[in-house]
């Protein structure tokens, strides 16, 4: 990527480590792609009961006697998220007005991070905490390591703390594994108790909720590998400039 790293024999161009990068990219694409198409499959299979993901989601909260959390439509396409600051279950068109298995299990996905904060479940009150620093190792992490470079070489103390910043952004992406597998898990179990949904509609949801978690497995995989990359460009050169 640096001109410089030619110092150290690898030549002007060639970047050792830029296949790490693609590996990421390609993870990436597949699990988004994955979800895609799965959530598209199911979206077009009607629930038997009709009802839409905001009334599915309204219902599981009260089931579980929430009753300060609101549901409302956001905009985009599967922007679905929790807000614990707001308590507020927040849903796509794609789902807030569908009646379909997929929009029906997303709904209860982001219920399941309602009743997680409810129950102040550990794993989310942790990434919770760790989201301002998260925040800003991710924004700050590349621009730090540019200036230490440009200003003091590879060797630069700068260098070194954009490295940990960004750690500390890997760090988020492997505290949100076990919240949102937990999530869907949650989400199933109650669609199912609840009668929302039944049989081979559980199984569809589940299918739609596993490949939703596949982007997140994705993510954490591609922030390992720059972690790993930028270890292996930079790590240790303090010592040998």
């Amino acid at each position: 990527m640096f001109g410089g790293y030619g110092m150290y024999g690898y030549g002007m161009l060639f970047d050792p480590t830029i296949g790490l990068v693609l590996i990421g990219v390609i993870i990436s694409l597949w699990a988004q792609g994955r979800v895609t198409s799965t959530f598209n499959r199911y979206s077009r299979v009607r629930s038997m009961t009709g009802m839409t993901g905001a009334e599915a989601a309204k219902r599981l909260l009260n089931s579980q006697g929430i009753y300060d959390v609101t549901v409302r439509p956001v905009a985009g396409n599967l922007t679905d998220h929790y807000d614990p600051r707001t308590k507020t279950v927040n849903l796509s068109q794609s789902v807030f007005n569908s009646s379909s298995v997929a929009a029906i299990g997303v709904a209860a996905h982001e219920c399941g991070h309602a009743i997680q904060d409810n129950e102040s479940y550990v794993p989310l009150r942790l990434r919770t905490a760790i989201v301002p620093a998260a925040n800003l190792g991710s924004q700050l992490s590349w621009p730090l390591i540019l200036i230490g470079i440009l200003i003091g070489g590879f060797g630069s103390p700068l260098v070194e703390i954009g490295i940990l910043l960004f750690s500390l952004a890997v760090l988020f992406q492997l505290v949100t594994l076990p919240v949102e597998y937990n999530a869907s898990a949650r989400a199933v179990k109650l669609l199912d108790s609840q009668g929302i949904l039944g049989g081979q509609e559980v199984d569809g949801t589940r299918k739609v909720l596993n490949a939703a978690a596949l982007t997140y497995v994705a993510a954490a995989a591609t922030s390992i590998l720059q972690l790993l990359r930028l270890v292996i460009l930079f790590g240790g050169r303090h010592d040998r400039d």
